[in-house]
């Protein structure tokens, strides 16, 4: 019988295949440009082609693609055989450096933000040596970069490898102060915690706006939802863990260290979460992962739900990004040690953070805003909009002391007492986990807890590796050259806490008095996309960005103009799809039963006049009532969509969609549900929320 360990990584190309399949020379050739950023010599690329081609094909793949990551927010890929025909009419297998280093696929219809014209269709693919290619089904992936004719970007991998490579100049810059010299780089890792739905897929395909948009635009509340938290980490039912073990396997032959499966709080929710990877790689992982969470679920007759918010009145999904940074030589540099306090270099690299998010809190949020996320944030099941920071109180408390000058007493470590002998004695940690906060530090990472469960993680780390490359990039200006360092250190130290405490906040999230306070720390407040999407162009948001070779002013501009537009979409979208199922299905569906309970009434008062119809004449009555609401509002909801089309600005247009549509597709859905609750079952056209929720057994 095989075990994990058998056929874990099979289908990819790592560095155990690249040892036994490449020379001593290419493979050590290749391992400068992977760890080293080395140029690549075309021999190399041809020796790694000729040999990725053979392992490919000794799995059953005929085809090869460079998968690159557009900026659509999923994954593209166009397939190539590997056949090349043979003078005698057969065939063979050939495969080349030059098309392995190098794609071009039709850029013209991918999102370009304004940075080419529809009838400029080049565009190129390169390959990315970090991030290892694999097989899925019968086809050889590539991960790649993908840029336009004239080198701007057009995905999200490149900038995310830019801003990696800046974080980790400035972070050489700042150990070298400390007398480190044997560290060759530093990397930042990710482990993205990635939760998601399971409904029937019979259930499902009968409700157009899941199919549309991904999210039920009606539904009443269920009798039951998650109050009484029996979901959560409970018993994982025999359908959805049949499920998760073939996705486990799917996962782990494709190299990704799935590690962790719960049911999450909301009924039918559920978290997969992995061990940390470079961010590059997670990066990648994680977009094959909800491709392949979507495909195994299929198999089980299930749809895997991505959406930030599917079902109203109970969670939404998140995606929690742990964020680290390490160097090469496997120290994390986010590990306070025994002693932080006396921990120099850990509190420098901890107050560059806390500078970064304080600074470009307005990124940050930016990073992780659609419509979808929209509904989540703030919600009692997220973090707020607003940005701060958890320390928990020890770390709080020697911050504290370093900028009022004063000892550290310190605290030391306690054993947990439960009040049972039998039970094993541990060490209580220092502080406690704050499950409020949208940026956690939880004991040697930060835990980023705004992101949306459909997201693309690279866009958070984008944000955040540049912002903290800015934080150290400033520290090492100014210490660089001072006569007196260990000084210098501490009282830069000292003022960065004393600058930036505004951010941190470790009491609960949730609470309305919180978001108070925080406006008046003056802390940012974005609600909605489009309240913080025009901030991505700010002069210092664009001259930081642009400092550190992440973007260009060219390129945010474009990624400006494209994440407002995909808002637009959306929203425009479940708002034609709630007009399409209210005319054509809720206000049918509730006209029908009126006349059955008028038929009723009818013959009622024929064979029994001397009993009542009041309870009939009431539920006609309101239901009537709300079929004129529901009509009044459809009507009112077609009418601002179509004056839509009224705007040549993209940002006056998504303010639009904002303050016009999404109140009236509220007021559409409100008067629709309550008509739900009113309706019997047989005549409601789509399941219900507890259909969807508890359907799954």
């Amino acid at each position: 019988m095989q075990t994990v360990s058998d056929y874990f990584g099979s289908m990819v190309f790592d560095d155990r295949v690249m040892r036994a399949t490449l020379s001593a020379d290419v493979y050590r050739s290749l391992k400068r440009t992977i760890d080293r950023g080395a140029q690549l010599d075309i021999s190399v690329a041809n020796a790694v082609a000729n040999a990725m081609k053979d392992w490919a094909v000794a799995h059953g793949a005929t085809h090869y693609t460079h998968w690159f990551q557009p900026l659509t927010g999923i994954t593209a890929e166009k397939h190539d055989s590997f056949i090349t025909p043979a003078p005698d009419g057969s065939v063979i297998m050939e495969f080349s450096g030059k098309e392995l280093i190098k794609g071009e696929p039709d850029a013209s219809s991918f999102p370009s933000g304004g940075l080419r014209a529809t009838f400029e269709a080049r565009g190129y693919t390169a390959w990315d040596p970090t991030s290892y290619a694999f097989i899925k089904g019968k086809t050889l992936c590539i991960p790649t970069a993908f840029c336009s004719y004239g080198g701007e970007a057009l995905d999200k991998k490149t900038p995310l490898l830019r801003s990696m490579e800046a974080l980790n100049r400035q972070a050489l810059r700042i150990l070298r102060l400390f007398g480190n010299t044997g560290v060759k780089c530093v990397r930042t890792s990710v482990g993205p915690e990635q939760e998601y739905f399971l409904i029937d897929k019979e259930m499902y395909d009968k409700r157009k706006d899941l199919i549309y948009t991904g999210r039920t635009l009606f539904g009443a509340k269920s009798p039951k939802g998650q109050e009484l938290d029996d979901h959560y980490f409970g018993v994982i039912k025999p359908r959805v863990e049949a499920y998760m073990a073939d996705l486990n396997e799917e996962l782990w032959k494709l190299g990704v260290l799935a590690k962790t499966e719960h049911n999450e709080v909301a009924p039918a929710q559920h978290e997969l979460a992995p061990i940390y990877s470079t961010t590059n790689i997670a990066t990648d992982h994680n977009q094959l992962t909800m491709e392949i969470m979507q495909k195994v679920a299929s198999r089980h007759g299930l749809v895997c739900l991505l959406h930030e918010k599917p079902f109203a009145g109970v969670n939404g999904s998140g995606k929690h990004n742990n964020w680290s940074m390490a160097t090469d030589k496997g120290v994390n540099l986010l590990t306070p040690g025994e002693t932080p306090y006396e921990n120099a270099q850990f509190l420098l690299f901890l107050c560059a953070v806390l500078k970064a998010v304080d600074d470009y809190q307005d990124l940050l949020r930016i990073a992780v805003a659609t419509a979808g996320n929209d509904h989540r944030l703030g919600a009692n099941e997220a973090p707020p909009a607003v940005l701060s920071v958890f320390l928990g109180d020890e770390l709080t408390a020697v911050l504290d002391a370093i900028e009022n000058d004063k000892p550290y007493s310190g605290k030391k470590k306690t054993q947990l007492k439960l009040g049972v002998d039998v039970l094993p004695l541990f060490q209580k940690d220092t502080t406690d986990r704050n499950r409020t906060s949208p940026f956690a530090f939880t004991g040697n990472k930060f835990e980023f807890r705004m992101l949306g469960s459909s997201n693309s993680i690279a866009c958070a780390n984008i944000m955040l590796n540049a912002a903290v490359a800015e934080s150290l990039k400033q520290y090492a200006d100014r210490l660089e050259g001072v006569e007196d360092f260990n000084t210098a250190l501490h009282l830069m130290i000292k003022k960065t806490i004393k600058d930036h405490k505004r951010i941190i906040f470790n009491g609960n999230g949730y609470d309305e008095a919180w978001i108070k306070e925080a406006e008046r720390r003056g802390l940012s407040n974005y609600r909605t996309t489009p309240d913080c999407m025009p901030h991505l162009l700010d002069k210092k948001n664009v001259d930081m960005l642009v400092s550190h070779g992440v973007y260009s002013e060219t390129e945010l501009r474009s990624r400006c103009d494209i994440m407002l537009d995909n808002y637009c979409k959306a929203v425009l979208i479940e708002a034609e799809t709630m007009v399409d199922m209210a005319e054509r299905q809720m206000i049918p569906a509730i006209e029908k039963y009126v006349s059955e309970i008028c038929k009723t009434a009818i013959l009622k008062k024929n064979f029994a006049p001397d009993i009542s119809c009041d309870y009939e004449h009431g539920l006609v009555k309101s239901l009537s009532q709300s079929i004129e609401r529901a009509a009044a509002c459809t009507a009112e909801l077609k009418e601002v969509v179509a004056r839509v089309r009224d705007f040549c600005g993209i940002i006056s247009e998504a303010d639009f969609i904002r303050d016009e549509i999404l109140p009236r597709m509220g007021a559409l859905r409100a008067v629709v549900d309550e008509a739900e609750t009113k309706t019997a079952a047989e005549y409601w056209p789509v399941p219900t929320y507890g259909e969807l929720l508890f359907g799954v057994r």
